[in-house]
C-alpha cells in the first residue's frame, strides 16, 4: 500500500462525528472518487467499518478515527 492510498483512509476516518456514533457515512460509487470508494472498501476489509462504503465505525474503527482526528487538531495547532 502506498502513501496516497493511507492518506485516503485518513481523510474518510476524518469524516466519522464521533460525537454520535448514530452517523455514518455513505461513499456514494457513481458520486465520490475512485480513491475514495476504494479507501472505503479498504478500511471495510481492516474492519474499521461495518459496510464495504463506509456505513458506522467499528469499535476498531472508533479508535482509528480517534487517533486521525487528534493528529489533524495537533497539527492544526
Amino acid at each position: 500500500m502506498n502513501m496516497n492510498e493511507r492518506i485516503e483512509e485518513i481523510k474518510l476516518l476524518n469524516q466519522f462525528n464521533l460525537d454520535s456514533r448514530a452517523n455514518g457515512i455513505k461513499v456514494h460509487a457513481h458520486e465520490a472518487s475512485t480513491e475514495a470508494v476504494d479507501a472505503a472498501q479498504r478500511l471495510f476489509q481492516k474492519g474499521l467499518t461495518d459496510h464495504v462504503d463506509g456505513g458506522y465505525l467499528t469499535e476498531l474503527g472508533v479508535e482509528a478515527a480517534t487517533h486521525a482526528q487528534s493528529l489533524l487538531r495537533l497539527l492544526a495547532d
